[in-house]
C-alpha cells in the first residue's frame, strides 16, 4: 500500500494525451492498488493516471456504490442532454465550479484482468465522475469546460490562494492519511 504524489494544475502531464494500455502487468496492478489508496486518502471519488504522473489510459472510480478499474475507456453513448453540477478535482485542490455534463453515458472499458465491459446508463455521481476522469485521460481539466468568465474566476482563485501551496506542481499526501489495511492477505 502506497500513496502517490498527485500532480496539480501546472504539471505538464495533466495536459498530455494518455497511451493505450496493451498489457496488464504486475506493475499495472500495483499502480491500480496505489491509485485506489491515494484516491481514498485524498477523499476523492475518481483518479486518473496522469494525476499521479503516469501516462497510461487508466483511471479508478468509487462512486454510487461502484468501485471500478477503468482501462482504455471510451464513451460510446451519451443521452439526456447536459446537466449542471458542482465539480472539484484532486489536481486543483479547493477549487469548485458548476460543470455541464451529459445526464447519462455508456462507457466501454477494460477491467484489471483486461476483459472488456460496459457501464450502461451511468448517471448522477458515477456518470459525472466517469466523464471527468475520461477528460483527464485526454489532457482536459474540468476548468476547460467552464465559460470564459467562470474559468478566469476559478484560475484567479487558484493563483491567489492555492497554487503557492504546491511549488513543484505536486501534492504530497501525509502518510497518516493512508486508508486502513483491508482484511485478508489479498484484499
Amino acid at each position: 500500500m502506497s500513496l502517490l504524489d498527485i500532480h496539480v494544475l501546472g504539471s505538464p502531464i495533466l495536459r498530455q494525451e494518455t497511451e493505450v494500455v496493451t498489457q496488464i502487468t504486475p506493475e499495472l496492478r500495483r499502480l491500480v492498488d496505489d491509485m485506489f489508496d491515494t484516491m481514498e486518502a485524498a477523499k476523492g471519488v475518481g483518479l486518473a493516471a496522469p494525476q499521479v504522473g503516469r501516462s497510461e489510459r487508466l483511471c479508478v472510480v468509487d462512486a454510487d456504490d461502484m468501485r471500478l478499474v477503468v482501462i482504455n475507456p471510451e464513451i460510446v453513448h451519451k443521452e439526456g442532454g447536459l446537466v449542471r453540477g458542482e465539480e472539484g478535482c484532486l489536481s486543483i485542490p479547493e477549487i469548485y465550479a458548476d460543470v455541464d455534463r451529459f445526464a447519462r453515458i455508456t462507457v466501454r472499458a477494460q477491467d484489471i484482468d483486461g476483459a472488456w465491459y460496459e457501464i450502461e446508463n451511468a448517471a448522477n455521481l458515477l456518470g459525472r465522475c466517469l466523464q471527468h476522469e475520461i477528460d483527464h485521460l485526454h489532457g482536459r481539466m474540468f476548468t476547460d469546460r467552464l465559460s470564459l468568465l467562470k474559468k478566469r474566476s476559478a484560475m484567479k482563485e487558484w493563483e491567489n490562494y492555492e497554487k503557492a501551496k504546491y511549488p513543484k506542481n505536486v501534492r504530497v499526501l501525509p502518510v497518516g492519511d493512508l486508508p486502513p489495511e483491508k482484511d485478508g492477505a489479498n484484499a
